[in-house]
């Protein structure tokens, strides 16, 4: 699949430290997009990921969707069903459990600038997040994969680290 044939407003969804604010901003610079980082959405700026307010996320988010051209990254199931109501395209990152926590150590402790982060926030590593990247992260798999065969827009799944690299080959994207 080339990445034209996603459209311009691409959802990008997979498990925690998968690689998606990373694709999301390649994307967005190749085609010209929005890059929108659903994790700074959620959370408020300069803290060690404290939530917004559900009503004040949901109307974040239903700002960003009603855009004409954006990428889009992040879970946060509640809103997905009116956010693939506007996406032109699904990429899943199906990437495994023990590379998410590999992932997850190494941001944390040595990528303080990393894209996706907190505009001025702090990120320590946490219990409850390495708990929900072990025990959550496996059922959100599942339900993810069948969410991806349920819809019907262009769409690729890339279920490991080399086929996301290789995707960033194909398609000619900078990290």
């Amino acid at each position: 699949m080339q990445l034209q044939d996603l459209g311009r407003r691409i959802c990008i969804l997979g498990p925690s430290n998968s690689g998606k604010s990373t694709l999301a901003a390649a994307i967005a610079r190749k085609r010209g997009l929005e890059a929108v980082h659903l994790d700074q959405m959620y959370h408020r700026p300069g803290t060690d990921w404290e939530p917004r307010p559900a009503d004040e996320f949901v109307g974040l988010h239903d700002t960003a969707i009603a855009g004409d051209c954006w990428v889009m990254d992040g879970n946060y199931s509640r809103c997905v069903p009116q956010r693939l109501a506007r996406a032109t395209g699904l990429i899943l990152l199906d990437i495994s459990m023990p590379a998410s926590l590999l992932r997850y150590f190494r941001r944390t402790v040595f990528e303080r600038d990393r894209l996706g982060a907190l505009e001025g926030g702090r990120d320590s590593i946490k219990w409850n997040m390495i708990h929900h990247i072990a025990v959550a992260t496996p059922k959100s798999r599942k339900r993810y994969a069948a969410l991806f065969d349920r819809v019907d827009l262009p769409k690729i799944r890339l279920p490991s680290i080399r086929a996301i690299k290789d995707c960033y080959r194909l398609w000619d994207l900078e990290r």
